[in-house]
C-alpha cells in the first residue's frame, strides 16, 4: 500500500446521539458526553484510514470553538486543529496545504432541512442558504471547498437524509448514517454500531480509486440566505457583492468559489 495524507473534518451535530442544542454546548451537562462520541467517530475514521494506508492524518475540529475532540482519543499519526484561525476555509482549514482525500465526519442536515433536530447552516441565523438553488449543507459547502484545493471527497457521516442527499455529489463518495431525525427527536445507532461502520467505510473508501473521485466545480455560483429575522438581511444587502431579494432574502453571484467562503465567515 502507498503512503496517503487524509484530511478529517469533524462536527458534532451528526454524530450518534446529539438531539438538542443545551447536549452540546460547552457549559452543559451532557456535553462531555457528546465530545467523548465526537472524539470516538473520529477515531474511528482514522484508524480505518489507517487500515487502508493513511501515514498521515490532519483533523479539524470544527465544531463551535473547535475544543471538543480529545487529542488523547486519536492515533499517533494525527495533528489535530483546534480552535479557529479565522480563514475562510473554516471547517476544512488546513486542507490546501495538500491531501490525498477528504473525510466528514458528524455532519448534519442544511438549514430548513427535516433530517435533523439540530439542522443548520453555519450558524442559527438563515432559515435556509441555497447554493446554485439547492439547500446548502455546511457538507456542501466545504467539500466545495475540498474540491477548490484538487481533494477529493469520500467519506460522509451524520444524519440519514444528509447522506442520501449528498450521495450523488461526490462520485467515490461513501455515507455512513448514524442517526435519523423525527422531528425534534432522532433515532441513533448504538455508539459501538456507529464506529464500526464508520471504520469499515473510512477504509473502504480509501481503497478506491482516488484519482477518480475529483469532481469539477460550477463556472458560477448564487449564493442565496434567507434569514429570519428581516434586521439581518438588512444589514448584509450592503456586504460586498449582495443584494437584497425580498425583506429576508440576499443573494451574491459570483464566479470565484472563495467569494463564497469568506462571505460565509461574515454574512451566516
Amino acid at each position: 500500500m502507498l503512503p496517503m495524507r487524509v484530511f478529517i473534518s469533524a462536527d458534532i451535530e451528526g454524530i450518534a446521539g446529539t438531539v438538542s442544542w443545551p447536549q452540546i454546548e460547552d457549559n452543559a451537562a451532557t456535553y462531555a458526553a457528546a465530545c467523548y462520541e465526537m472524539t470516538r467517530e473520529t477515531a474511528a475514521a482514522c484508524k480505518g484510514a489507517i487500515a487502508a494506508g493513511a501515514d498521515y492524518i490532519m483533523v479539524n475540529d470544527a465544531h463551535h470553538t473547535g475544543l471538543n475532540i480529545d487529542p488523547d482519543g486519536l492515533p499517533d499519526c494525527v495533528e489535530l486543529v483546534r480552535g479557529s484561525s479565522g480563514s475562510p476555509w473554516s471547517m476544512v482549514n488546513g486542507i490546501q496545504d495538500g491531501f490525498d482525500a477528504a473525510m466528514f465526519v458528524g455532519y448534519h442536515s442544511a438549514a430548513g432541512c427535516m433530517g435533523n433536530p439540530l439542522s443548520h447552516t453555519y450558524t442559527g441565523a438563515p432559515l435556509w442558504v441555497k447554493l446554485n438553488g439547492v439547500k446548502c449543507s455546511e457538507f456542501r459547502l466545504y467539500s466545495y471547498a475540498a474540491a477548490m484545493a484538487a481533494v477529493p471527497t469520500v467519506l460522509l457521516t451524520g444524519d440519514k437524509m444528509l447522506c442520501d442527499d449528498s450521495a450523488s455529489m461526490h462520485p467515490l463518495l461513501k455515507t455512513v448514517a448514524v442517526k435519523r431525525g423525527e422531528g425534534g427527536s432522532a433515532i441513533s445507532l448504538s455508539p459501538a454500531a456507529a464506529c464500526k461502520k464508520i471504520r469499515g467505510a473510512a477504509e473502504a473508501a480509501l481503497h478506491q480509486d482516488l484519482s477518480q473521485g475529483l469532481i469539477s466545480l460550477p463556472n458560477k455560483f448564487t449564493l442565496e440566505i434567507c434569514y429570519k429575522e428581516h434586521v439581518k438581511a438588512n444589514r448584509v444587502s450592503s456586504f460586498p457583492g449582495f443584494s437584497r431579494v425580498d425583506d429576508n432574502t440576499v443573494v451574491l453571484h459570483t464566479e470565484n468559489y472563495y467569494d463564497v467562503l469568506r462571505a460565509v465567515m461574515w454574512v451566516l
